[in-house]
């Protein structure tokens, strides 16, 4: 293999399962139009029509005359079948209005129940001498094969199914020779004939099958000129009126080992196919191309004119004869009108043509365009390859049709597209559900740390995995292991063991995290830190850190219970784990942070800061969580939470209040809390007011009341408070504000 097509294969992934995929699928649609079922006929077809409809036969001369027994004539002349006299007087007006030859789109298979010897057989009351009379007198059969003599006249034949069941005349034979093989295998075949009463098939110029048979679908497209009856070789009603009337001696049908090449009738070549069909062009139904039968037998001028030097074909439009047929521009066309069109297209040279090599032309268009797609879209990708997908079916479209509208011929570019777009359609789900396979690796190594809206957002969007943020308002929390030092001594010897511990606390509490809709920023030792509102939108932020702070409680103190259970079975001390939690709720600066080597998913600004912090007061204040004054103004209503003070932190010169996040809603609806609410608001106007005796007469009442809460380091720092300002009253300009000295 040359190198720089070993280094292509490697680059754009030649030998991928997509592209074996793609050249199995090629390969089938290949067998599968060789085979060429008739659903994948039924497509071609279909096609065909679209350009027939696109592209109609224009108007143009019209060399045949429909001499249509329409339902005016029925209505003036009586039902069908009329007389034989009638249909000869037909015959012989046709042959006054100076028209070249004529043929019947009817057969006359029975004698004419109205001739007179019939007559006298069945008519009742007849004397003997009138019924003698009538049965000398010639038959209407007779006197319609006589009319035939006034004019080049072709009658209709049928091909049957079966044998007829009586021995009938041995037809007459149409002149007609062979150049090359016998065709039989290929053309249309009956095992019987159905002819015409003997007088009328003898006296005919010539006898041609008026057996149209449409496609599967019940759309008459294709036309066989050539056929064979009961051992003998039969043309279709066009071509014996156009031998008729050219007064060519005989047929002329060429032949080869696949089949009918052409029918030539006086020199004109007619190109069929293999069966010995022609494709119609057709255009619209034309009531230009009739002239009414009652019109032509009553003489009128207009009519008679209108036969002059053009050939007349006897049929019907009438919807009571049921001789109508679908051809892809009409749901709906006399049966008749399907002859003369095929005539126009043979006397104008316009008749379409299905070349040998089609079938070919088409497998190559299929491998050519499939074969560059699955080369392509592997290395273009999909969006490239489709816009050149829809260039090269353009071009095989437009090529297609050109060559139909230009020189008549049909090419099949449907399946060939439908090849292609299937190939792509496939390599592109191959490519899809590749990329979806990587989208879930991304999900099950970020799902432990990120929540999963944004494991989502990363999977769709792998481009937001680069430098960058954005401001928003977040609720960051921050979350800490009490006494973790005295926790890691005590697993001095058994790292494993801290290890198994710190694992089986914050799994639990980074679950609850999540499961409000948080983003884990990072793990910190024994904390963590997290946020709610990014990366997507969460409006109600607040409540949700904040429920999730009580959900992490929660679960320290169900694996309290737990390790209690287990570690006292087992005979060691229980040792108690404690978090402290902190949230604030303010501006930040969400996004990837860090460099172009590494970088994480994080947010920085001065309320992530404030939220660390309120988190480092939480032991000081001897409660689970504190929550900064914005997380309390947008979700305090809906959680029992209490005013703990007005703090300065470290580094920071404005109060913030902070809040002591003490339980749901079911508890701030408790009665009791309200009251501790109430007395509390109360203990801190005191405290504000520096009304000190209250403040600590109120405090020794709370210790007892509400020991219960679990309050009791707060009641401690203000009772410290209070004494130390009893005796060293803060200054005048004292605004209640207390400095944290730590952080």
């Amino acid at each position: 293999m040359p190198g720089w097509l070993a280094r292509f294969i490697r680059r754009s992934g030649l030998t991928a399962g997509g592209r074996v995929l793609g050249l199995a699928l090629l390969a089938g649609f290949i067998a599968l139009r060789i085979a060429d079922p008739q659903l994948v006929e039924e497509l071609r077809l279909r096609t065909f029509d679209v350009y027939q409809r696109l592209s109609m036969r224009p108007p143009g001369p019209q060399p045949v005359v429909i001499v249509d027994i329409d339902e005016a004539s029925l209505r003036e002349f009586g039902q069908w079948p009329w007389p034989r006299t009638v249909i000869g007087d037909l015959i012989n007006n046709i042959a006054r209005g100076s028209a070249v030859a004529v043929a019947f789109d009817v057969i006359f298979p029975e004698p004419d129940r109205t001739s007179p010897a019939v007559l006298a057989r069945h008519m009742r009351g007849l004397d003997a001498e009138t019924r003698a009379k009538l049965e000398s007198l010639e038959s209407n059969d007779a006197a319609m094969a006589r009319s035939f003599g006034a004019i080049r006249t072709i009658v209709a034949q049928s091909g049957q199914a079966r044998p007829a069941a009586e021995a009938a005349a041995k037809p007459a034979e149409t002149p007609l020779a062979l150049m090359g093989p016998d065709p039989t295998p290929f053309i249309v075949s009956f095992p019987g004939l159905l002819q015409n009463v003997p007088e009328l098939e003898a006296s005919a110029a010539g006898r041609g099958l008026f057996t149209i048979r449409p496609d599967p679908d019940g759309i008459v497209r294709r036309v066989p000129v050539i056929m064979k009856a009961e051992g003998l070789f039969r043309p279709a009603l066009a071509i014996e009126l156009l031998r008729v009337a050219t007064g060519s001696n005989a047929l002329l049908v060429k032949t080869s080992q696949t089949g009918v090449d052409a029918v030539v009738i006086a020199g004109v070549q007619i190109p069929t196919d293999a069966n010995g069909r022609v494709w119609v062009k057709f255009n619209r139904h034309d009531p230009n191309r009739y002239v009414s039968a009652g019109a032509v037998l009553r003489g009128d001028p207009e009519a008679i004119k209108k036969l002059q030097g053009r050939l007349a074909i006897i049929g019907t439009s009438a919807i009571g004869l049921l001789d109508t047929k679908t051809t892809p521009l009409e749901a709906v066309m006399p049966g008749v009108e399907i002859h003369a069109q095929l005539i126009e297209n043979i006397m104008s040279n316009q008749l379409l043509s299905r070349p040998g090599y089609a079938i070919g032309a088409e497998l190559v268009a299929m491998a050519v365009t499939a074969g560059i797609i699955i080369l392509l879209v592997p290395v273009l990708g999909a969006a490239w390859v489709l816009a050149i997908g829809a260039a090269m079916a353009a071009i095989l479209i437009g090529g297609a049709f050109y060559l139909f509208e230009r020189y008549g011929l049909l090419f099949d570019v449907t399946w060939p597209l439908l090849t292609s777009l299937t190939v792509f359609l496939a390599l592109v789900f191959t490519n899809y559900f590749r990329e979806e396979g990587r989208r879930q690796q991304i999900r099950s190594a970020f799902s432990q740390y990120l929540s999963p809206a944004f494991v989502e957002e990363l999977a769709n969007n792998p481009d937001k995995l680069k430098l960058g943020g954005e401001t928003k308002e977040l609720s960051i929390l921050f979350m800490d292991v009490r006494d973790f030092t005295s926790i890691s001594e005590r697993y001095k010897k058994d790292p494993q063991g801290l290890t198994r511990l710190m694992n089986r606390l914050l799994s639990p509490l980074s679950h609850e995290i999540v499961a409000t809709r948080g983003t884990i920023d990072k793990y910190i030792g024994d904390s963590i830190m997290a946020f709610w509102n990014a990366p997507l939108d969460d409006a109600d932020h607040a409540a949700h850190a904040c429920a999730a702070a009580l959900a992490m409680a929660r679960a320290v103190e169900k694996l309290n219970d737990e390790r209690r259970a287990e570690e006292t079975g087992q005979g060691d001390d229980f040792l108690e784990l404690r978090i402290g939690i902190g949230i604030n709720t303010g501006q930040g600066v969400v996004g990837n942070m860090g460099s172009d080597v590494r970088f994480d998913y994080t947010v920085l600004g001065d309320s992530v800061n404030l939220a660390s912090r309120v988190e480092g007061q939480t032991k000081a204040y001897g409660v689970t969580t504190i929550i900064g004054s914005r997380t309390n103004e947008l979700a305090g209503d809906r959680f029992a939470t209490l005013l703990l003070d007005r703090v300065a932190v470290k580094g920071k010169t404005e109060p913030e209040k902070v809040f002591a996040l003490l339980g749901s809603s079911d508890m701030r609806a408790d009665g009791g809390f309200a009251l501790l609410r109430g007395d509390h608001e109360e203990l801190l106007a005191a405290y504000g007011e520096r009304r000190w005796a209250d403040a600590l007469r109120l405090l020794r009442d709370y210790r007892e009341r509400y020991v219960q809460w679990g309050l009791t380091t707060l009641w401690s720092i203000y009772d410290e408070r209070v004494r130390q300002y009893l005796e060293t009253p803060p200054p005048d300009d004292w605004d209640g504000v207390y400095r944290l000295r730590t952080k």
